[in-house]
């Protein structure tokens, strides 16, 4: 399955979770292109969105190579095997998470424009991603939210690779995926139209669905 764009995604996500209309949901998205799907979802269900901001732990010299994920508070999902293999040093890994979390500190500020964080304790929580790769930050997202005392977790993509949602379902309630393709290279790969997402786009949509919520 190819996707014209996030929009579409975001549609077909929506009708793959109505049974969900009119319950206490709220959707939390990842920035950036997350809340664009993320939006669309919110807006079928009749349910608040929100932002959650994990980030990927890039690896020396390859920042693109995950070896793992923080989210907000330092909650962090670190791929052993990988950084075994590499022999990536601590001292490296404790600065990028410091690193990391300062940056999502930054964009939580910027993204919520003053806002404070919508509760999810006793929610159901759906989490949003314009797809998943790895599923390390997904993961971290998870970790974190959990200590909120959400009713349940869904984790909702419209694409990831089938051992990422394999694995998924072993951590939360639901995962709701539309396509997992093999073989699996980039995200990308499964739009028509990828754009980046700019920081001003997703303040516009999480303003716009808070206010109708």
């Amino acid at each position: 399955m190819v996707f014209k764009n996030r929009e579409e995604a975001g549609r077909l996500l929506a009708k793959a979770l109505r049974d969900y209309k009119g319950h206490d949901v709220v959707v939390l998205a990842i920035p950036r292109g997350g809340v664009v799907v993320g939006y669309y979802v919110a807006e079928e269900l009749g349910c608040p969105l929100d932002v959650i901001v994990p980030r990927k732990l890039g690896a020396p010299l390859q920042p693109e190579l995950a070896i793992g994920a923080v989210a907000e508070d330092g909650t962090t999902v670190l791929n052993e095997d990988l950084i075994e293999s590499m022999g990536i040093p601590q001292q490296y890994i404790e600065r990028k998470i410091r690193e990391e979390v300062a940056e999502i500190k930054r964009r939580v500020s910027l993204y919520r424009s003053g806002r404070e964080a919508i509760p999810v304790k006793d929610k159901i929580v759906i989490l949003v991603d314009d797809g998943l790769a790895t599923g390390a930050t997904m993961r971290a997202a998870i970790n974190y939210i959990k200590k909120f005392g959400p009713k349940a977790i869904v984790v909702a993509v419209p694409v990831a690779p089938p051992e990422v949602v394999r694995s998924l379902r072993r951590e939360v309630d639901k995962v709701v995926c539309l396509s997992t393709p093999e073989p699996f290279f980039a995200i990308g790969q499964f739009y028509e139209e990828f754009e980046q997402v700019e920081d001003e786009e997703v303040i516009r949509l999480l303003s716009a669905r808070r206010g109708s919520a």
